[in-house]
């Protein structure tokens, strides 16, 4: 293990940042220090299952040394038939527990479609039972947080089923590992959308894509809300673009706090004089000859 040269790629150090993981950070360092990742257990003193959920974390924030990922073309989703379903139901004991599970947890009987759907999140996905269930209570949570009423369809499930699969989420401490992180990036994403008085409704894709953006860019809170006044002060209003050309010229200078913005935009803008740059007071002075002339 050497920690002499260790350094973090600021791409890894954002996500590492986000993921509010204090294990899976311990795990990416160890790693990234050249130590033998099968020693990785009994030297960070972690328990079984504190290592498999500091694994999955990593492998949901793709800084795992294994890509696991699987691409799985639309095209190629099977077709079943009701003989298929039936069979399932009277052959396959832990479908019909999954089956009643997922009934329980959506409110209400299935259909035949639904549940070839079903069958195909065992059979051709390759989701064990027990990550289906979570799957379908994590569905169920984000259309209440996103103000629905309504459980999700099964098609709808279907869609997020295809991404954990793709994205190797096929254990519970992989999903565990997957809805933190989603969780952790609501909570920032409901206290930008406070930020930026945006009340009783939801981000639209377009806007969401901004908001994620800015949270990756790693800026404290303060100067999201900087960029919000200065964006009011110039266009009247919310401009997700015109905000977007400031937050990202500040992350191209590498600004993340206010004081180093406003430092910035000090040395940028001040005249210096003999004696070097002006003053606070002494800018101000000529602010307001000038608002007065």
């Amino acid at each position: 293990m050497s920690l002499e040269f260790l350094t973090i790629e600021n791409a890894d150090l954002r996500k590492l940042l986000a993921a509010a993981s204090g294990d899976a950070a311990l795990l990416y360092l160890y790693i990234h220090s050249g130590a033998e990742l099968a020693g990785a257990e009994k030297a960070l003193k972690f328990s079984q299952s504190r290592m498999a959920c500091a694994t999955a974390t990593l492998r949901q924030l793709g800084l795992w040394p294994e890509e696991r990922k699987r691409m799985i073309a639309p095209g190629e989703r099977p077709s079943y038939s009701e003989k298929d379903v039936l069979d399932a139901m009277n052959g396959d004991n832990s479908f019909r527990l999954l089956y009643g599970e997922v009934q329980r947890l959506m409110g209400r009987s299935l259909n035949t479609e639904e549940l070839k759907i079903l069958l195909g999140f065992i059979r051709y996905l390759g989701l064990p039972g027990e990550v289906i269930s979570v799957l379908v209570s994590y569905c169920k949570e984000r259309a209440r947080q996103r103000g629905s009423l309504r459980n999700p369809s099964l098609r709808t499930i279907e869609k997020e089923a295809y991404y954990w699969a793709e994205q190797g989420i096929d254990t519970l401490e992989e999903a565990a590992a997957y809805i933190h992180t989603q969780s952790v990036r609501n909570t920032r994403l409901q206290k930008l959308m406070a930020q930026l008085q945006i009340r009783g409704r939801s981000l639209t894709q377009a806007e969401e894509k901004y908001a994620k953006s800015w949270l990756e860019m790693g800026f404290e809170d303060g100067v999201i809300a900087l960029a919000y006044e200065k964006t009011c002060v110039n266009t009247g209003g919310l401009s997700w673009p015109y905000m977007n050309k400031i937050l990202t010229s500040w992350h191209t200078a590498g600004y993340k706090t206010v004081e180093q913005i406003e430092s910035g935009d000090r040395k940028k803008d001040v005249p210096k004089g003999a004696s070097g740059e002006l003053g606070d007071a002494e800018m101000e002075a000529i602010r307001k000859l000038l608002q007065e002339g």
